[in-house]
């Protein structure tokens, strides 16, 4: 489909919110605007796809949003794969509401459902990369990431603050399902003296003895989390979500791994769990200019007719590559960060006391 074929095209996202998707949504707009294409934006993911709910998004909708937190859109975890004729109904949206194209932007779930529609139907969609979790592997970062892991180091420097105060362990849970990439770079840029990463058991023992080693030296130490990890040892109850995957929201992980630190170091721990702020909030630089870039790359591929595609940041260029690359495997923590975080926290417990 040639540019002065594209009339009308959809955008939504969908899954969890994270900063970016506002810049992302503007960037889009703006460019497809640019060649005379009205966009309508769907409500709360794939559910406006199911119900067809929509509204107008021009250029005077976007213009000021690219430092606002959240989506305008709204969103939800949505999968028409689960719901009776949901499939059907996105595919009588497209004509009824007479679309070109359709923008989803969204993690692993999202663009599952946008390469299956591409793939079963051939329905044009494009794919733009939004995860906090960074667990895309067609793409180097996704928007969201810098910001939340901004905001998960500045909680564990204000933890580190308090804990040698007052001579503590501190604990900081922060989010990752299924990668600990969040939790990875929270760790290292925060300086932490352990990090449990859900690629990898929690290793209790070692914890123990490294922070033990930290707080002989400094009075404190610092341990960061992500709220996907288990111990060894222990039976979780699951609760599911309509893409089958864990819902983590009371798995009290914080809790958990507090009480077996106190009683392998005797330590006096404290711990927090950020949760949800670190969805919330102004986008970083980063995630405004990616994913600024990646929403004008998605309106030119949907201009150029190259449907079936998710935009990709490769070094520093935003690329196409195919929905069905794009979903095959999730981006995990691997050996060469593992390695480096190991060496790090294996010397933390040598640094001089601060205070």
């Amino acid at each position: 489909m040639a540019a002065k074929n594209l009339k009308r095209v959809a955008l939504l996202t969908g899954g969890g919110d994270c900063p970016g998707l506002n810049p992302a949504i503007r960037g889009a707009v703006l460019r497809l605007a640019q060649e005379g294409v009205e966009c309508l934006g769907m409500r709360e993911g794939w559910r406006g796809m199911i119900e067809g709910k929509a509204d107008p998004l021009t250029p005077a909708d976007v213009a000021w949003i690219v430092g606002k937190g959240g989506t305008i859109l709204g969103t939800s975890r949505t999968n028409p794969y689960k719901k009776e004729g949901g499939v059907e109904k996105v595919a009588e949206t497209f004509k009824k509401l007479e679309l070109d194209a359709l923008i989803a932007m969204g993690g692993e779930d999202t663009l599952g459902v946008a390469s299956k529609l591409w793939t079963e139907r051939k329905l044009p969609v494009i794919g733009v990369p939004k995860t906090m979790d960074n667990d895309l592997s067609a793409t180097d970062y996704t928007f969201g990431f810098d910001t939340a892991a901004t905001v998960a180091v500045d909680a564990a420097e204000r933890l580190r603050d308090t804990g040698l105060s007052h001579r503590r362990v501190m604990l900081l849970e922060v989010m990752g399902r299924h990668a600990g990439w969040v939790a990875l770079f929270t760790g290292l840029a925060a300086g932490a003296d352990y990090v449990c990463l859900p690629e990898r058991p929690v290793d209790v023992k070692d914890m123990a003895a490294k922070v033990k080693a930290a707080f002989a030296a400094r009075k404190t130490a610092l341990v960061v989390a992500s709220e996907a990890v288990d111990l060894p040892g222990e039976t979780v109850k699951k609760e599911l979500d309509e893409f089958g995957h864990e819902v983590l929201k009371s798995r009290g992980v914080a809790e958990r791994l507090t009480e077996a630190l106190e009683k392998e170091t005797g330590l006096e721990v404290r711990s927090a769990v950020i949760g949800h702020i670190q969805r919330g909030g102004a986008p970083t630089l980063f995630d405004r200019i990616l994913g600024t870039r990646v929403g004008v790359k998605a309106a030119e591929l949907a201009l150029a007719g190259d449907f079936g595609n998710m935009v990709a940041l490769k070094g520093n260029a935003v690329v196409p590559v195919s929905l069905k690359e794009a979903t095959a495997k999730l981006k995990t923590v691997d050996k060469e960060w593992l390695d480096l975080l190991d060496r790090l926290t294996a010397i933390s417990g040598k640094t001089p006391v601060a205070a």
